[in-house]
């Protein structure tokens, strides 16, 4: 009987083997993580209205959330198997590269800077700069006019001294790290503007109507892109296929329906998902 107990004994340590975790390493592809682990990390933004968002109950919602899903649900892991990591504009290339992320869906402008540092695949949506402002100022009519004026960004972004290079080189720059605290910061009348794409802004607009609204003269053309660990080209071309097939499907503009076209905001065409 000792060696059945033994040959039990054997089969459970390789049972135990075969269902322990799979061993990824850092490099792999985005595809190889998927497929060995049923598991993803995505950054994302947890506090820009209609595009991603976490909801007092713990909830994430908004476009990006659903493109993130998505493209996840096309890699094999499904939506419960997706762990959410709050990422900003400052610490989106080092989330990804240090391998706190998988994959990066948080209105990350395709730029050839940022290109050096990660991939990207898409683009899934396309917008262009402009400006929140608080619905009595009617003399704020575009960048051009913000000589003097206090202008709010994000810690780690580039709109704001796009305006002062471009268009108004006496603005005054305020940097806060999130655009919750810029709009917070613009409700109380302590800053003039906020500067970000469109589509960010139009999610504020959507929640308090009445005091917000946006100047609606974009000046600039942004591509978002989603970000993957640079190199991985077996990854950009699933992601890229993942975006395709939802704009093909309808769950693209469903979605955006649905969280951002409450706000008023006109929605754009999809974009053409190119060869990077």
């Amino acid at each position: 009987m000792r060696w059945r107990a033994l040959l039990g004994s054997a089969l459970l340590l390789v049972t135990a083997s075969a269902c322990g975790p799979a061993k990824v390493s850092p490099t792999d592809s985005l595809v190889t993580r998927a497929s060995a682990t049923d598991h993803l990390t995505i950054g994302i933004r947890f506090d820009a209205p209609g595009l991603s968002e976490r909801t007092i109950d713990g909830r994430f919602v908004g476009f990006d959330v659903d493109v993130a899903t998505f493209v996840a649900s096309e890699l094999g892991v499904p939506a419960k198997d997706i762990t959410w990591r709050e990422t900003t504009s400052a610490t989106r290339e080092t989330d990804l590269t240090s391998g706190a992320v998988d994959l990066v869906v948080a209105s990350y402008s395709i730029t050839d800077k940022r290109k050096e540092l990660v991939a990207f695949a898409g683009p899934y949506f396309t917008t262009g700069q402009d400006l929140l402002v608080r619905r009595t100022s009617a003399d704020i009519t575009g960048p051009e006019v913000l000589n003097g004026r206090r202008l709010c960004s994000v810690t780690g972004s580039t709109p704001a001294q796009q305006v002062k290079d471009k268009f108004a080189q006496a603005v005054q720059l305020v940097e806060y790290p999130r655009y919750s605290d810029c709009v917070t910061a613009l409700l109380a009348g302590q800053i003039d503007a906020v500067t970000t794409d469109a589509v960010i802004l139009a999610g504020y607009v959507a929640r308090d109507p009445e005091l917000l609204k946006i100047v609606g003269k974009p000046f600039s053309k942004e591509n978002y892109g989603v970000g993957l660990r640079k190199g991985d080209t077996q990854g950009v071309s699933a992601v890229d296929d993942a975006i395709r097939k939802m704009i093909s499907s309808g769950e693209w503009l469903r979605s955006l329906n649905a969280n951002i076209g409450p706000s008023g905001y006109q929605l754009p065409p999809p974009p053409e998902v190119t060869a990077k």
